[in-house]
């Protein structure tokens, strides 16, 4: 019988739920309120990694800059370094 990656996933949530160990649950309620995410990435391949690795280099910039007192200029820059 075929399923979808979802219903698998919901299949786990219900083996989960006799299981008596806490950091488990915990697990569970964090990959079930990321769901679309995860099954996303299962279906498409498809990550944040470009956006977490962009989001790296600003904070380098920054700190390189040591603080930011011209917001609109470091956006100049920011866009003008990494646009």
């Amino acid at each position: 019988m075929a399923y979808t990656r979802g219903e698998k996933l919901h299949g786990r949530y219900k083996t989960v739920n006799r299981c008596t160990i806490r950091e488990v649950k915990s697990a569970r309620d964090a990959i079930r309120s990321r769901e679309d995410n995860v099954l996303n990435y299962f279906i498409a391949r498809s990550t944040n990694a470009s956006a977490e690795s962009l989001n790296s280099k600003m904070k380098a910039f920054r700190a390189q800059l040591r603080g930011v007192s011209d917001l609109p200029f470091f956006m100049y820059r920011l866009n003008t370094i990494f646009g």
